[in-house]
């Protein structure tokens, strides 16, 4: 799939590693497990899918969803980041709609729903920008939010 310059491709053979050397800035890195964990994540949970995040076909990025509904019956994000030396520019922003146009083809898919950290004022913006809604879904120290589908 491709919006603009960003597009995001299945993980594979050719674009793992890239994404397992990734940076985020320290204080982001706090709030995410590191792509590598997640990459050996799906590996054990196939519901799971990665993708690498290309941007004028250079990976800068690294994001996972569910492909089966969880708490609050939605289709979980579980993963989204942008290396540090490629945030600011919206690739963050168009890998997202790519993503939430890919999961809104799963079966009965009427929501989508992101946990993060509450200082993390990225991943805020990002979702609120993109029509996520707080509706009070705490989960342990995270807030989630979420996307209706078609509506």
């Amino acid at each position: 799939m491709l919006t603009g310059n960003v597009k995001i491709e299945e993980l594979n053979e050719g674009n793992w590693y890239e994404c397992c050397d990734l940076k985020l800035p320290e204080k982001q890195a706090e709030y995410i497990e590191s792509n590598a964990i997640s990459i050996a994540q799906s590996k054990f949970e196939p519901s799971l899918k990665p993708f690498a995040i290309y941007f004028e076909d250079k990976v800068v990025g690294f994001l996972m969803y569910n492909t089966e509904k969880e708490e609050l019956d939605g289709y979980w994000i579980f993963r989204i980041m942008v290396d540090e030396n490629f945030q600011g520019k919206g690739i963050g922003k168009a890998a997202t709609k790519l993503m939430i146009s890919e999961m809104s083809k799963l079966p009965d898919a009427e929501k989508i729903v992101v946990g993060y950290h509450p200082e993390n004022q990225e991943a805020h913006h990002l979702y609120a920008n993109l029509g996520f809604i707080d509706n009070g879904d705490r989960f342990g120290k995270e807030i989630a939010v979420t996307k209706y589908i078609n509506e």
